[in-house]
């Protein structure tokens, strides 16, 4: 029994074994090996996005980035994009929908972000501190406008993340739990919604992993 709204985000356990995490990697496991090994239809749609996104993080990245960065962000996309879309599934554990999992991501890539800016780019990273023509008597106030935007960016990257996904979850139960006792025409009414919602969600978990890694990759783009 549902003790409270929240609760169908707590992780569970099947027959007394803990698999709160595992939904994580399961993408990994349910995806036939003929569509890894073997060029299929399948295969070639997903180098086709492989190669769309490589190009637009390339482009982000700029001429200084190192060959292979976009390989990261494109393996943040399809982590977040495989768990996003497993959360759609009834009974399977939703790690993105927890800020646990969003702000280990983007803390993780936030912190290698500075420590690389402030060994390799320490000038470039201080010049983005004050805009052009800033006025002298506003730099000390820019200085600190922008220095606490950048400490946190990683709180608002994994909130960002974890309040959509947890939004659409919400409404999900809250029209699922109101179908109890209802006429006929009101429930046929209510499953369509709850259809066109789940089209909305699906939406929402691509949307969510492409914004995560762009603004990963505009970021990154900061310390080169």
């Amino acid at each position: 029994m549902m003790t409270n709204l929240f609760s169908i985000f707590d992780p569970s356990s099947f027959f007394m074994i803990n698999l709160n995490w595992i939904s994580t990697f399961i993408s990994l496991m349910i995806i036939p090996s003929i569509y890894w090994l073997i060029p299929s239809r399948m295969n070639f749609i997903w180098n086709l996005i492989i190669n769309t996104l490589h190009k637009e993080f390339k482009m982000l990245s700029g001429l200084n980035s190192f060959n292979g960065s976009t390989l990261i962000f494109i393996s943040l996309f399809s982590l977040i994009l495989f768990n996003n879309l497993l959360g759609l599934f009834p009974y399977i554990f939703t790690s993105t929908s927890h800020f646990s999992m969003t702000f280990s991501l983007a803390m993780s890539l936030w912190t290698s972000f500075m420590i690389f800016g402030l060994i390799n780019n320490l000038s470039k990273m201080l010049a983005h501190m004050i805009p052009q023509n800033t006025p002298p008597i506003l730099m000390p106030f820019m200085v600190i406008i922008e220095s606490i935007s950048i400490l946190i960016r990683p709180i608002t990257l994994a909130i960002r993340l974890m309040a959509n996904m947890i939004a659409g979850h919400l409404l999900v139960t809250l029209m699922s739990g109101s179908m109890l006792n209802l006429k006929n025409i009101i429930l046929i009414t209510i499953i369509l919604m709850q259809i066109l919602l789940l089209t909305l969600e699906f939406a929402v978990a691509i949307i969510q992993a492409y914004v995560f890694s762009i603004l990963s990759t505009l970021y990154s783009n900061e310390v080169n």
